[in-house]
């Protein structure tokens, strides 16, 4: 489906010189002189090289659709991840690198969605928010409280977090994936 330039969202899935790029980022910039255009930083689904395009209103380019189909992961085996079709039970092995920093939220049996390009996986899609207890935390400062600030604390798979200054360590927390925020105390 082409797609005007002025019409492209971060998470759009691009073809663009031959490649299946994933929007990042976009930026629309209306200069003095000239046509307005959107800035777009993308990444390149296979190898992860990036690159920034400007597109202008009367430019054209392909959005990509893809498939998405439910996948259980059940275990790493040294740089490939293990998921479980939870259709008709297959098993695939995808490299590690796929998810990026993002492994790290992964736990077993989590329920995960991977979008196919011609039935080949090209990314997955983990939970949005994931609970995680916190194994470190640092004490809170007297006087600090009044203000909003946070300390650093470190959640039960190696991430650092910025949470409040009341959670301690072996609270239960709800975490961002993506923005690797503290969103709420687990209930």
């Amino acid at each position: 489906m082409k797609i005007s330039g002025v019409d492209i969202r971060p998470g759009n899935i691009l073809e663009y010189e031959k490649g299946l790029w994933k929007v990042a980022k976009i930026q629309h910039t209306q200069p003095g002189k000239g046509g307005a255009y959107m800035q777009v930083e993308m990444k390149n689904l296979v190898d992860g090289r990036k690159t920034n395009v400007r597109f202008r209103s009367a430019d054209t380019v392909e959005k990509v659709r893809l498939d998405t189909k439910e996948f259980q992961y059940l275990y790493q085996d040294d740089s490939f991840l293990v998921f479980m079709d939870t259709e008709n039970y297959e098993q695939i092995n995808l490299n590690a690198d796929m998810l990026g920093d993002e492994v790290a939220f992964l736990t077993d049996g989590m329920d995960v969605t991977l979008e196919l390009y011609d039935e080949k996986p090209i990314s997955v899609q983990l939970p949005d928010q994931i609970e995680a207890e916190i194994v470190e935390a640092d004490a809170v400062v007297k006087g600090q409280t009044a203000s909003s600030s946070y300390k650093p604390a470190v959640l039960d798979n190696g991430v650092r977090v910025m949470v409040p200054p009341f959670i301690a360590a072996g609270t239960r927390i709800v975490v961002d994936v993506y923005a690797r925020e503290y969103v709420r105390k687990a209930d």
